[in-house]
């Protein structure tokens, strides 16, 4: 029997085991635009951060103490407010929708004709800062407005209205049937894609590469929509749809079909969770005539999962290497690596073939497999400690898989939030000229980015609350995962024992990575 010492032992013995690996140096910081000096060693803070993780798995372990059954929480309809519902219609979001198509017809244009500059021209700025890390962070925090304002969507759907127009009831697709067998991997592979350009690719804010790249994926995305119909192709192959999908499982808000008839034309085939819900389907909530907007706390949509498989796994493993390696590879070990690898091939400068490039693809590489290893390794030590009792280790491979997502956007907030407060001014004077041709629209050309809006202290501390709290977030919906899993709350507290060891790893490798670029 577990009770409330081993605990405390087990939360100890993974606190210590991972401390033991971290030596206790000083450590001095560059922020942004001052100097700073952290007030105890990283170690320190590394161990503190596992031991919170640590002490957050007692503290649930207390707390939750039940069966199987399903695991409810709060929720506030916030279509009881009739303006906050119209504001959710169709006419009133029209605006915002072709503001998002015009958005993206202006990427285009600033980066196929701007200049070619990227720091006079509009379109990397909105591209990596704006889009990318600011509707991010919007989405992970607030719910999923991407859902709402997606620009191929949008266009998409203008066509399909006018289509309709002349030939009335029928849909603009081939009709062709989506392969099952394909699931979420096309997402998973334009993601890989995506990663790669951001993180390896020499020229990735260039904006003519960029208007390049904007094009083909708005084919591809039109493409894919056109073949398979609008909402299978954004389920499975728009990419960012099921990213920001994932953010959004996390915010405070969720959409809701109350009415099972109202599910009964989504192309998802089942779109209910296990608990015979339907949430954050917005095909569904769409067409429906009953529905929910709610407030909810934060985290709890991702601890009610429909089937998941092998694709989403990936594509999560995929999400979760990628922000980490994206902060990993400012740190100073991998810069040295990078420039061992300059030094190997000097004679490689391509844009797509040079020392940078090849060091950071197989970064790209390696941390996926590693983190799946981690992790699958983690899932099948967590049946071994249950005495080989089902579920299996590919059951849970697949079970706990939503309680990593916390994980990323802690680190999304901590790696990217400098860089959103600084590079994100940018878009001020480049909305008054965004093809960098001289003009001043607004009168906010001569804006001058202010680096003092953030330093190194408030950039440390804020990372080290978002990833340890991202952790905690982990092992919650872990253990609320488990208690869905086991009818024995013995069990239950058993099996996240290796889970336990791999959060706490996790907030102390993080920690470790954040805090490289800002000590050195």
């Amino acid at each position: 029997m577990f009770n409330r010492k081993s605990l405390i032992l087990a939360a100890a013995a993974a606190v210590l085991l991972v401390a033991s690996l971290l030596p206790a140096t000083a450590a001095h910081a560059h922020g942004i635009g001052d100097r700073y000096d952290l007030p105890l060693p990283v170690s320190f803070f590394a161990v503190g951060g596992g031991a919170a993780v640590a002490v957050s798995f007692v503290i649930v372990g207390l707390l939750l103490r039940g069966d199987s059954r399903p695991i409810g929480y709060p929720r506030f309809n916030l279509f009881r407010f009739g303006w906050i519902e119209f504001a959710l219609s169709g006419p009133f979001l029209w605006p915002l929708k072709a503001l998002s198509v015009l958005l993206l017809l202006l990427v285009i244009a600033t980066a196929a004709s701007g200049s070619a500059r990227a720091v006079d021209n509009f379109s990397p700025t909105f591209i990596w800062v704006i889009w990318w890390v600011g509707l991010g962070f919007f989405v992970a925090a607030l719910g999923n407005l991407w859902a709402l304002v997606n620009p191929w969507k949008a266009a998409y759907s203008a066509a399909e209205s006018l289509y309709q127009l002349v030939r009335p009831g029928e849909a603009m697709h081939l009709g062709i049937d989506y392969p099952q067998r394909w699931a979420m991997w096309p997402a998973v592979i334009l993601f890989l894609v995506f990663a790669w350009i951001e993180n390896a690719f020499a020229e990735s804010s260039n904006p003519r590469d960029l208007a390049w790249m904007v094009v083909a994926y708005s084919v591809i995305t039109w493409a894919g929509m056109f073949t398979f119909g609008k909402h299978q192709w954004l389920r499975h192959g728009e990419v960012f749809s099921a990213i920001f999908g994932l953010f959004a499982r996390f915010s405070v808000t969720e959409v809701r079909v109350p009415a099972s008839e109202d599910c009964g034309e989504c192309t998802a085939g089942d779109c209910r969770n296990e608990d015979g819900d339907c949430v954050d389907c917005y095909e569904c909530f769409e067409y429906a005539d009953q529905r929910e907007f709610n407030l909810r706390p934060p985290g709890v949509g991702l601890g009610n999962l429909s089937y998941v498989t092998p694709s989403l796994v990936a594509l999560v493993m995929l999400l979760l290497a990628s922000v980490t390696f994206d902060g990993f590879s400012a740190t100073p070990e991998w810069i040295t690596v990078q420039g061992e690898f300059i030094t190997a091939f000097p004679e490689l400068t391509n844009k797509f073939l040079n020392g940078v490039t090849i060091s950071n693809t197989l970064g790209l590489i390696a941390f996926p497999m590693g983190f799946f290893g981690l992790y699958g390794g983690t899932c099948f030590l967590m049946v071994r400690v249950c005495g080989g009792e089902p579920p299996t280790g590919g059951v849970l491979v697949a079970a706990y898989v939503f309680s990593l997502i916390p994980i990323a956007l802690a680190y999304h907030y901590a790696h990217f939030l400098s860089y959103l407060l600084v590079q994100g001014q940018l878009i001020i004077p480049l909305a008054s000229d965004p093809f960098g041709v001289g003009w001043d629209l607004f009168g906010t050309a001569e804006y001058m980015i202010n680096i003092r809006i953030t330093n190194a202290r408030f950039v440390w501390f804020f990372s080290v609350a978002a990833i340890v709290i991202g952790h905690m977030a982990a092992v919650y919906l872990a253990h609320v995962r488990a208690m869905r899993l086991y009818d024995n709350p013995a069990m239950v507290l058993r099996s996240q024992f290796p889970m336990l060891g791999l959060m706490v790893l996790y907030t102390i490798v993080s920690l470790w990575i954040v805090s490289r670029p800002i000590t050195e």
